[in-house]
């Protein structure tokens, strides 16, 4: 298994923990019935549990980018220092990043997320 699916493996651990929290955090706003109900009040989640969702929202933006490039690097059999840096800046900017939004950091979340964005960089050159 290459390092960079060994990371996509990992990332799925990250994008569970991020699906766990904002269910916590809806049901810490809302109760357990609206969790077990056909959730039709939408009213926004705010504070930090609207932060949980939001920093989820980012991950799913972006992490359909890594997984392609992940896949695409795997079938052409395209590994390389860029894809593996690429990978780990992604991965690891993920999981700094979430934290941070969260907590409401402003400007390191930010440069944080243009880290990760960075690594999806390097990983289509590492691939195309």
């Amino acid at each position: 298994m290459t390092f960079e699916m060994k990371l996509l493996l990992w990332s799925v651990v990250i994008g569970l923990l991020q699906c766990l929290a904002t269910g916590t955090a809806v049901m810490s706003q809302r109760g357990s019935h609206f969790s077990r109900s056909a959730r039709d009040d939408q009213k926004p989640i705010d504070g930090v549990g609207g932060r949980v969702i939001r920093a989820f929202s980012n991950f799913k933006e972006t992490y359909v980018f890594f997984v392609a490039l992940v896949l695409v690097g795997q079938v052409l059999n395209r590994h390389s220092a860029l894809t593996v840096i690429g990978a780990n800046l992604y991965f690891w900017g993920r999981v700094v990043y979430w934290p941070l939004y969260v907590a409401g950091v402003p400007v390191v979340r930010s440069l944080v997320w243009v880290v990760a964005i960075g690594g999806i960089v390097l990983m289509l050159i590492g691939v195309a």
